[in-house]
């Protein structure tokens, strides 16, 4: 069989300061911090990773904290909604959850028939909590205030905001092997049935809205997994026949990545399962140390020194 895409691999999103997005997602959301690294293209600026326990592909949310970056505004070219799959019967203790932490939320809505809960992250990132309405049987990373009955248990879907739909939907179903699932007004979802958790990515057509402004609250990328490096460039080939222009295999250091801007304006990488988040730390000790591309290791010092302090 030819190699597919297996889903999504993870999101990368921008936010303001450092100690507040920490804060954010292991206190209040739950999710394990995986890695306490730097941008590969500005070291001076930290690259964090959220997700389960061991950083399983399709529940890894990653950041790039700028300091004084400016807000960002969503809008077409942008994947401006990103869901998270949570269990049925605990929109109640997010929405106390969210109450006592003075989180932005909206109250629980439907679409596809499934019950979602939107809320936004301290520098305005779109987010949704939704009861899948099929079996996400993926084990969810847990904390003494957030219970498996409860917590997060990696994506469900991301939304595209885009001015015409069409080009998009081909890279999805030529080339990634999804099928448009359902549609309702101008929102069309797209499942893989590769894997059972983070499958989907809704399109949404607005022919009339204002582009898309990239910095603080904004989505930077989104990744879709394979499997090894093999299937990477047998999908890196396919994305040259479609007449896109990707990136060579890029090593970053917890997956090997190719990038490319698809027809609609997004950032799309593909990133491999290889070779994973313990190839520099045990399992145990995920994110406890500032760890450092080879190429700015000598730099440490310097780096530890300017880098704003993390308090675990």
């Amino acid at each position: 069989m030819e190699p597919r895409i297996l889903g999504l691999h993870h999101v990368t999103a921008i936010a303001g300061n450092a100690q507040r997005n920490f804060d954010f997602y292991t206190k209040i959301l739950g999710l394990r911090f995986l890695k306490k690294t730097v941008n590969f293209d500005d070291p001076g600026t930290y690259h964090f990773y959220f997700g389960d326990e061991t950083g399983s592909a399709g529940t890894i949310l990653t950041f790039f904290p700028w300091e004084h970056i400016t807000p960002g505004r969503r809008g077409i070219g942008q994947a401006t909604e990103v869901g998270y799959s949570v269990p049925a019967g605990s929109f109640e203790f997010w929405i106390k959850r969210f109450e006592e932490h003075g989180v932005t939320y909206n109250k629980p809505s439907e679409k596809f028939g499934e019950q979602y809960l939107t809320f936004l992250d301290p520098d305005g990132l779109k987010l949704e909590l939704i009861v899948s309405k099929t079996a996400d049987p993926r084990t969810p990373w847990t904390t003494p205030e957030v219970g498996a009955d409860v917590a997060t248990k990696g994506f469900h879907t991301v939304t595209l905001t885009l001015a015409n739909i069409k080009a998009t939907a081909e890279i999805l179903t030529d080339v990634f092997g999804y099928t448009l699932q359902e549609q309702h007004v101008n929102r069309y979802r797209y499942v893989t049935d590769t894997v059972q958790g983070a499958a989907y990515i809704d399109l949404v057509e607005v022919p009339g809205e204002a582009r898309s402004v990239t910095a603080g609250g904004s989505v930077h990328h989104i990744a879709f997994r394979v499997k090894d490096d093999a299937a990477e460039l047998f999908i890196r080939q396919k994305l040259i026949e479609k007449g896109l222009q990707p990136t060579p295999q890029i090593d970053r250091d917890y997956f090997h990545s190719v990038y490319f801007r698809e027809p609609g304006g997004v950032l799309f990488e593909i990133a491999t399962e290889n070779p994973g988040f313990t190839v520099d730390e045990p399992l145990a000790e995920l994110g406890t140390a500032l760890k450092l591309p080879k190429q700015h290791e000598h730099r440490r010092k310097q780096l530890e020194a300017s880098l704003p302090p993390i308090h675990l």
